[in-house]
């Protein structure tokens, strides 16, 4: 009998830019992209799949056991930042947004949710950002609050704000 503990908690995070702006050219994007991977690799994070659009990320995780959701992004987010800056991938001080959506998905889903990551490009030719990201939001049967979720704060916040907010949470 296996005495060890057994989890597979498959997340989509989503999270954006400072104002939602854009920010990253496709090979800056492609190079906080495998910083993202070989980051959460290094930290015993398995990202399946991410991608780096112009102003916002998403990326297919399994949740490790000792870490919470928020410690995952806080991780990414607060890692990914100083990276972006001490490299000069793009014009002047980087930060992102205030906050992230987590989102749970099955194992039957993770195929499809991975190949939702892959046409990220494609898909935002004909949705923005704010869109698809509402979208997610109530298929996911949560409100969706512009004033909270357009909101943002200085690069100088230290603590990530959940975008998606519920009930009296």
């Amino acid at each position: 009998m296996s005495t060890g503990a057994y989890s597979r908690c498959w997340l989509h995070l989503i999270w954006g830019t400072l104002k939602r702006e854009g920010m990253f050219a496709p090979p800056a994007a492609a190079k906080v992209s495998g910083f993202l991977t070989a980051y959460s690799k290094e930290n015993g994070i398995y990202m399946k799949t991410n991608f780096v659009n112009t102003d916002h990320v998403h990326a297919l995780i399994d949740l490790p056991t000792g870490m919470t959701i928020e410690q995952v992004v806080k991780l990414f987010k607060g890692a990914s930042s100083h990276w972006i800056n001490e490299q000069d991938l793009v014009a002047g001080k980087f930060a992102w947004g205030r906050g992230y959506g987590a989102f749970s998905v099955s194992q039957s889903g993770v195929d499809e949710v991975c190949a939702y990551i892959a046409g990220q490009a494609e898909h935002h030719r004909m949705k923005s950002f704010a869109e698809e990201y509402e979208r997610i939001v109530k298929v996911y049967g949560l409100e969706w609050h512009d004033e909270e979720t357009v909101e943002t704060v200085s690069s100088q916040s230290t603590r990530p704000t959940p975008l998606v907010k519920t009930g009296g949470q």
